[in-house]
């Protein structure tokens, strides 16, 4: 008797575990219900998603029925969808109408989110606007001391998005002013900094791409965003295929599958073949092993491997800077890429070969020493790479055990790192065996 409880304990210990893999659903939590509500009064058909909390994505939408390629994954009216037409329709319309030079779209769409989050219990949104992420962890809100541990052509785009938003909140603060007669406190305080950087984060990671005809009262920035409450909660898997588009006979923002999810399982969708940088950048978050993946070598790294006394090195410069060759060089899991080899064989070029620079960037042998040349050099390039990155990892974990305020935005870059290191580490195996070869 004894032994079938223990069984049966086991049994149902894998099942709960299994259950916990497979996602455990939020559906019975206020903020779902009150959404799923709001919802249908919208004209939502309520679909075989449910929100749920997995244990490597955190919170997203598990189905209820097993998805076949094709099927309709979700359908959501325009009614439910947030846009330019619905600010213009708020009480902000006639103040963005008359404001010179005219706003962006971008500017009206985080205007309106700020100003429905401060109106709280009154706003219409509010059953979305409760579920919505309270802090983001893309670039522009991490802390200095992990923004200075991201790869450095990271770390640059990651300033210049931190430029983008205090430019934005610089520009505008004049119309938020103008807004002053709706509201009873003073704007100042309630279109603050970190105000416009939520709204500006949710924008950038939740918008689908929806395409409105330019309206005059617009900057001329296009106007394509929309934010798509419920289908917003479905994760991005760099494996998975859809299709989504806003359907003008239905009137809906509808995705449909190109892949099979089985019943229980977690529904994804993919925003593009984006490598862990991309998606770091505009989403905050990593995938783990992304077959688009890459590690960005700088031009610096680039160009500390090669003679400062070679007497044509900036001519070779100028060739990489005009032909487009100081950017996107990369290694990924299939080792260093085309361009990377490229402008390394143009490098390391002889001084009696130069004149063969324009066969070099078609992809011409030139010698078998210009070949050999490049692979050392790239193979050393690999393993600064490599050692750069386990730097970074061991004061991301010291720094992990010392500011406990940081552990979630110091596990993300630790993420970023350690996927680099695997492809570095295979790209120096792939380069190893290529030198044998040759």
């Amino acid at each position: 008797m004894k032994k079938s409880r223990g069984r049966t304990g086991r049994k149902r210990r894998r099942k709960h575990l299994q259950s916990f893999m497979d996602g455990v659903s939020c559906s019975h939590k206020l903020e779902y219900i009150n959404l799923k509500k709001w919802l249908k009064d919208r004209g939502f058909e309520d679909s075989n998603l449910r929100p749920a909390q997995f244990w490597d994505t955190g919170r997203g939408l598990m189905t209820t029925k097993a998805l076949q390629v094709r099927d309709l994954v979700i359908s959501l009216p325009e009614k439910c969808l947030l846009t330019t037409g619905t600010v213009l329709s708020s009480c902000l319309g006639e103040y963005i109408m008359k404001w010179k030079p005219p706003v962006s779209p971008l500017i009206a769409l985080c205007t309106f989110l700020i100003a429905e989050k401060h109106a709280g219990e009154k706003s219409l949104w509010k059953p979305y606007l409760d579920v919505l992420p309270k802090t983001y962890t893309c670039p522009v809100c991490l802390e200095h001391d992990v923004v200075s541990l991201l790869p450095e052509p990271l770390r640059k785009k990651a300033q210049e998005q931190r430029t983008t938003v205090h430019e934005l909140y610089m520009s505008s603060k004049a119309f938020f002013s103008s807004l002053q007669p709706l509201f009873a406190e003073n704007t100042g305080t309630i279109f603050n900094y970190s105000a416009l950087e939520w709204a500006w984060c949710t924008i950038n990671t939740r918008t689908i791409y929806m395409k409105h005809s330019q309206r005059e009262c617009f900057s001329l920035e296009p106007d394509v965003y929309a934010l798509a409450p419920y289908l917003d909660l479905l994760n991005h898997s760099p494996n998975v295929q859809v299709k989504a588009a806003f359907n003008e006979q239905t009137r809906s923002y509808e995705i449909r599958t190109n892949s099979q999810c089985k019943k229980y399982k977690e529904v994804f969708i993919c925003y593009g073949p984006h490598d862990n940088q991309r998606l770091l950048l505009e989403y905050g978050f990593v995938a783990m092993n992304n077959p688009h993946s890459s590690v960005y070598v700088s031009s610096d790294t680039l160009l500390k491997y090669f003679p400062p006394l070679d007497k044509q090195r900036n001519a070779k410069i100028s060739i990489l800077k005009d032909h487009d060759f100081l950017e996107n060089l990369t290694f990924g899991w299939d080792g260093p890429s085309w361009r990377l080899f490229t402008a390394l064989k143009l490098l390391s070029l002889g001084a009696d070969e130069f004149t063969s620079w324009r066969r070099t960037l078609l992809g011409d042998v030139i010698s078998a020493r210009n070949e050999q040349q490049t692979l050392t050099i790239t193979a050393k390039i690999c393993h600064f790479l490599i050692e750069e990155t386990q730097h970074a990892l061991l004061q991301i974990s010291q720094l992990k055990r010392n500011k406990e305020n940081l552990k979630n935005q110091l596990t993300l870059v630790e993420a970023l790192r350690l996927e680099d290191l695997k492809i570095l580490q295979k790209s120096a195996e792939i380069l190893c065996n290529l030198n044998m070869a040759t």
